[in-house]
């Protein structure tokens, strides 16, 4: 399997600055707790031989303000002791759900580890984002949880590694063939380069400290926040009242030249960002493997799945347009894309499953190959052609239900990281641009009211 960095990624360094915040630092983390281990200290009581517990252990359920025991003072009270660290007792839950796969019940019946960082990268995501609506610089605070919290997820990437044949060199004897470790090529590849796209994205947001625009309130703040998938946010330029996000405004003169040429450059850096993060999580996603609940939800029929008029189109033309056949199908709706999406796919892979059920172990690649000119393998290839100008006619449009299932029931914890990190990059990114554009509105909106003045 390969995997290759996006073209989007090479021309980013031209458009975008590279004097990015500091970078991801992997080190343990300076705060322990150390419950179980003897202390140094002179004045800390003695350790029981053979347990590494102090005579006075006692356990601690701090967060529920239970009691912690002391010989020096037994009138202790519920409550007395000093609050504990906020950030530690944060980084403590956060790692608990991690090892319990959110089941707080401790019974192990919780989701894979690999859905769980998935899911604390996304809901970490919501938490630092979620509230963030407007072109300004994340409050300081927001951005250390953030870089601390990433780092630490992130730094599960350091020990996923595949070993290599190498020849190692000994002293007065021959070469010796052995196996060495180094990092899986997958995260290799991406990782560093999402690294540096989640710097660009905050040196973007740090750009906007000082403003002509500024923004006026106006409704919830909360209406925004979505799980899931972060492709369904609205369109960028204003058509109706977006009653969620606040409304930016300009001065009567309109913004100046130099602001409209920084709002532009940083527009077209956010853009390329978007693309490069959403190539990466394309190629994250069709490395995944297709769970078997979803082979085993497959239509039986291709043709009842995507419907007669679609399917008579894609088997009686020679030469197969998908942009006229989605010109002709006239779709209304994000809503109706996602739903045609679904269909598409479900009929795709069912031919493909039709086109393999003579040699089921051997790859598409290779049965695409030496059955060209199968009616299945013709209209699995158009499948994949029309869900592909689909995606590109509603680049806004969320994940299908494959994408989800993916996800779902994934079991590599690389993957899950190299995915979720990708999504909500994309999602950050998109958001930049649409906010961008919004100022960009309003400013040509008030630009032209003074010259029909």
């Amino acid at each position: 399997m390969q995997h290759s960095t996006p073209n989007h990624l090479m021309d980013l360094d031209q458009s975008c600055s590279t004097n990015s915040g500091s970078s991801y630092c992997r080190t343990n983390s300076e705060t322990s707790d150390d419950f179980n281990s003897c202390s140094s200290d002179t004045n800390s009581p003695l350790c029981c031989s053979g347990t590494g517990r102090s005579l006075d252990f006692r356990p601690t359920l701090s967060r529920f303000g239970a009691i912690r025991h002391n010989n020096n003072n037994n009138n202790n009270k519920l409550g007395d002791q000093k609050p504990t660290d906020l950030e530690l007792e944060m980084m403590k839950e956060r790692f608990s759900k991690l090892l319990l796969g959110e089941d707080m019940s401790g019974g192990g019946k919780g989701v894979s580890t690999a859905v769980t960082v998935s899911n604390a990268i996304t809901n970490l995501y919501v938490s630092v984002f979620g509230p963030h609506q407007r072109l300004e610089p994340l409050f300081p605070d927001k951005k250390r949880m953030w870089k601390r919290e990433m780092t630490c997820l992130l730094s599960v990437c350091d020990y996923i590694v595949e070993f290599v044949p190498a020849s190692q060199n000994l002293q007065n004897k021959p070469s010796m063939e052995m196996m060495m470790s180094q990092p899986r090529s997958d995260i290799d590849i991406n990782l560093p380069a999402l690294i540096k796209l989640d710097a660009l994205l905050i040196e973007i947001l740090d750009s906007f400290e000082e403003t002509e625009f500024w923004y006026d309130e106006q409704g919830s703040m909360s209406g925004n926040l979505r799980s899931g998938s972060f492709r369904g946010v609205p369109q960028p330029q204003r058509t109706e009242d977006k009653w969620w996000l606040p409304l930016p405004g300009v001065p009567a003169g309109g913004l100046s030249d130099t602001a409209k040429k920084h709002l532009k450059q940083k527009r077209d850096s956010a853009n390329q960002i978007h693309k490069a993060a959403m190539a990466i999580n394309s190629s994250i996603l069709s490395d995944m493997s297709i769970p078997h609940s979803y082979i085993t939800s497959l239509p039986k029929s291709g043709r009842t799945s995507v419907g007669d008029t679609i399917y008579r189109y894609m088997i009686s033309t020679n030469r197969f347009a998908p942009e006229y056949l989605l010109d002709c199908l006239n779709i209304s709706s994000d809503h109706e894309a996602l739903e045609l999406a679904d269909r598409i796919e479900a009929s795709m892979y069912t031919w493909r499953q039709k086109a393999c059920s003579n040699d089921p172990k051997s790859s598409w690649e290779t049965v695409k190959e030496h059955m060209e000119g199968d009616k299945n393998v013709v209209l699995a290839e158009r499948a994949e052609i029309l869900l592909f100008s689909l995606k590109q006619r509603f680049p806004e449009l969320a994940q299908t239900t494959l994408d989800t299932s993916k996800i779902q029931y994934n079991k590599d914890v690389g993957q899950a990281i190299l995915e979720s990190y990708s999504r909500v990059l994309e999602g950050l990114a998109y958001n930049i641009v649409g906010w961008i554009e919004d100022v960009l509105f309003v400013d040509k909106s008030v630009t032209d009211q003074q010259e029909e003045c």
